[in-house]
């Protein structure tokens, strides 16, 4: 073993809560060690998860749009794909991208060791190195940003036919038919992309709707373009068995009625959440202690049961999303660093890169009803929008969920083109304690889509320019 490295910080994992916490530690003047298995910072999020998947998703739209464009008086014919290209080009938007934060963090002067750390006490870990050996990491403080991994099901074959999102991103085979495995975020993204590629397509979900959690008003508009793309979708449906046999995998299925049958697949996509890694990290060995279902416990300053050890990301507990990681290594590193910082966003975004989009932060309308709170709800229909109506795509909604007394915007939903970019107006009006009043009274560019959402307001104030309804 090479002689210990001493450093103020360790950070380990460079996925979205790692690096962005090492890089802001390096511009406070602290020396850093960052740890992580890839060549370069990025983590999942950017070599396996969100940026190659919103790339493929980026094709896929530009061929469902080559397809469409005929009732506009545009004809292309129908797309011609080349596969060893389109995976080429997705993979060369990674690798900008994570060689750019290799960059980054050579300019920032943070030693950056490849391998994988466990510790061996509550301020030294050692490093299995990629390269071989190991090596020692004395430290004052540390930050766990070790991620989730998809979560395995016992029952399923250990088979090549069997893939998580991992796998479907690499798109190294087109299956002629092929089951997702879950109704989440991550099933409708990429089975949208295979859909899209020519595949059949067939999603099992065990909830009574798609997108389970989000309200339903915000699905609708996704779910009715998932019919059409997706030869079946079996809702309130568990899968039993999975067996294969020959090139094929015999799924067995149950609904909640009961009903049993079974179907054949080329290939089955199991998108049914993720979990931390926590495990063969020698947290006990730290002091870390973790909840039952592996997150590690923590305060508001993202610190954990042992003094010296912050965690932020997906091991620090839901939502399990990069931008959350993100703030959470901001936060741990100024409370490093001696600040007075805690951990308390009243908004945190979700966005569900399908096509149409759908976005939402603060509180849903039924979070809020449950919640016992007393609401008053704006949604504004974009057939109503003159720039929807411009782009072709009048299939969306924007909502506005505010404090029936007050007016204080409570939670804003978008489902439409564009969504993720819009939902972006809802986070800053709650963080900033904004009324659906201040939304209507504030004036927005025409024609754009962000009007759907100072009309949504409008509507929670009782009215609205392009929408009428007869009280």
């Amino acid at each position: 073993m090479a002689d210990s490295i001493k450093t103020p910080l360790l950070v380990v994992g460079a996925g979205p809560g790692g690096y962005p916490a090492a890089f802001h530690a390096a511009d406070l003047g602290m020396e850093v060690v960052l740890v992580d298995r890839d060549p370069n910072p990025g983590g999942v999020c950017l070599y396996r998860g969100c940026i190659p998947s919103k790339a493929l998703l980026h094709a896929a739209q530009v061929i469902h749009e080559a397809r469409t464009a005929e009732k506009l008086g545009i004809t292309f014919g129908e797309p011609e794909i080349d596969f060893d290209k389109l995976r080429a080009w997705k993979d060369s938007v990674v690798e900008k991208l994570t060689s750019g934060l290799g960059g980054l963090t050579k300019q920032r002067k943070i030693r950056y060791v490849r391998g994988t750390a466990r510790f061996a006490g509550p301020d030294r870990a050692i490093v299995a190195l990629t390269d071989g050996g190991e090596q020692e990491i004395v430290f004052e403080n540390a930050i766990l940003a070790t991620g989730s991994e998809p979560t395995r099901l016992p029952f399923l074959p250990d088979s090549s036919r069997v893939m998580d999102s991992t796998g479907a991103l690499a798109l190294d085979h087109l299956p002629k038919r092929l089951l997702v495995m879950g109704g989440g975020y991550i099933g409708l993204e990429l089975g949208q992309v295979y859909a899209t590629l020519g595949c059949t397509v067939t999603v099992v979900e065990m909830k009574p709707s798609l997108l389970p959690g989000a309200d339903p008003d915000l699905v609708k508009p996704l779910a009715k373009v998932c019919t059409t793309q997706f030869h079946k979708i079996l809702l309130d449906t568990s899968v039993t068995a999975v067996t294969e046999k020959g090139d094929q995998l015999t799924v067995a299925f149950r609904d909640t009625a009961g009903k049993t049958f079974e179907e054949a697949f080329d290939r089955v996509l199991v998108a049914v959440g993720r979990r931390p890694v926590s495990k063969g990290l020698g947290l006990e060995q730290a002091g870390v202690q973790l909840t039952a279902q592996g997150f590690a416990q923590i305060d508001e300053a993202r610190r954990t049961t042992s003094e010296r050890i912050y965690a932020v990301g997906d091991i620090a507990g839901q939502p399990m999303l990069a931008h959350k990681a993100t703030h959470e290594g901001r936060c741990a590193v100024e409370a490093i660093h001696g600040k007075k910082h805690i951990y308390d966003p009243r908004a945190i975004p979700a966005v569900v890169f399908t096509d149409p989009e759908i976005a939402w932060c603060g509180l849903t309308e039924d979070e809020a009803r449950r919640g016992g709170r007393r609401i008053r709800v704006g949604l504004f229909p974009w057939q109503a929008s003159g720039r929807a109506a411009t782009l072709d795509r009048p299939d969306g909604v924007s909502k506005i969920v505010a404090d029936a007394e007050t007016g204080l915007v409570l939670g804003v939903g978008v489902a439409g083109y564009g969504a993720g970019e819009l939902i972006g107006e809802g986070v800053v009006a709650i963080e900033m304690g904004a009324t659906a009043e201040d939304l209507a009274l504030s004036i927005h560019a025409h024609p754009s889509l962000s009007e759907t959402i100072m009309e949504a307001a409008e509507r929670v104030m009782g009215q609205s320019t392009h929408y009428f309804q007869r009280m």
